[in-house]
């Protein structure tokens, strides 16, 4: 029998919340880790929820910690084993739900950031949602739970989970397998308030895109209209598009004008506008590759738990 100190959802001091203990008895790798600061201001209370390895697993890691900008120490705590159930039904009881028992959540694509959809969660769902891996809210008009993708097969494969400042607002942070919308659509998010207020007619199909996707979208344009009229001039984008002599030698060009604002002391702005250059140009050589952007942060993410030795010394052996 081990002893575990847990944070309270009621709050005894305004400098740290109240710990009181919990029997933990489970023989199975299980694990809450507490980063426990102290602050000279007001703390905001944020909880992470993080799955071991597969998003499958049953056994996810609970990491509450506080955050501010006033001074802080910082004390970690992590002990292994506690009752899977145990852990999760403190975690329900925490969230402030409703007087209908239900909270916001909201899905977002781990890798673009993109917010897929919103719907609400009940104790049930966010339980089935912590279990299985998938996302799963409850349907106010059925009264009953379902899983994004259980008809289209669209699942959303739920890697972490956070819980905001106040407990009463939810995001399942994953992969989807699909499109998220039932119309289609990458995202449930694709008509501008902006333009419907310029417009009394719009074309609903604007996705909310950040900087570095509508860029790619931009590019991606570009190319589709490769083939038109001849007799305009080409965009630049075009130009590197038609010719990969000259996209490789811009490419190499960039990438040597960033290392020498490093080597030569320069201005910040100035890397930035580099680093700016760099990606637009290799965006472009993405995009005559057919590769997605969401594909390189794919594969840095699935890097962030590996050694970069190890792994370029298997990229050498595989090749």
């Amino acid at each position: 029998m081990a002893t575990l100190l847990k944070m309270s959802s009621s709050r005894a001091s305004p400098l740290r919340p109240p710990l009181t203990p919990v029997s933990l008895k489970s023989p199975k790798p299980f694990y809450l880790h507490f980063r426990e600061t102290i602050h000279t201001s007001r703390i905001a209370h944020t909880t992470s929820i993080q799955f071991d390895s597969a998003p499958s697993s049953q056994f996810v890691k609970f990491i509450p910690f506080a955050s501010s900008a006033g001074e802080t120490e910082t004390v970690d705590k992590g002990e292994p084993t506690q009752e899977p159930n145990s852990q999760v039904d403190t975690l329900l009881d925490s969230i402030k739900w409703d007087d209908k028992g239900l909270a916001v959540a909201i899905a977002q694509n781990v890798d673009t950031g993109a917010i897929l959809m919103q719907g609400f969660v009940n104790r049930d769902a966010l339980a089935a949602t912590i279990s299985s891996g998938k996302a799963t809210f409850y349907s106010r008009s059925r009264s009953t739970l379902w899983i994004k993708g259980e008809t289209s097969k669209n699942f959303i494969n739920v890697h972490d989970i956070f819980l905001d400042c106040d407990r009463d607002s939810i995001i399942y942070l994953g992969k989807p397998d699909g499109p998220t919308c039932h119309t289609g659509a990458e995202t449930c998010y694709y008509t501008s308030a902006f333009d419907l207020l310029k417009e009394q007619q719009v074309e609903e199909n604007k996705l909310a895109l950040t900087t570095l996707y509508s860029l790619e979208s931009t590019i991606s344009q570009r190319k589709a209209e490769l083939g038109g009229s001849q007799n305009e001039k080409p965009s630049w984008t075009k130009r590197l598009l038609l010719n990969d002599q000259l996209l490789c030698s811009k490419i190499r060009e960039e990438a040597d004008e960033l290392c020498r604002t490093l080597e030569e002391n320069e201005d910040k702005s100035r890397t930035a506008s580099e680093m700016a250059d760099v990606l637009y140009h290799a965006m472009v050589l993405l995009r005559c590759r057919d590769v997605k952007i969401e594909d390189v942060l794919e594969v840095l993410r699935k890097r962030f738990s590996q050694s970069g030795i190890e792994e370029k010394r298997r990229r050498s052996l595989s090749n």
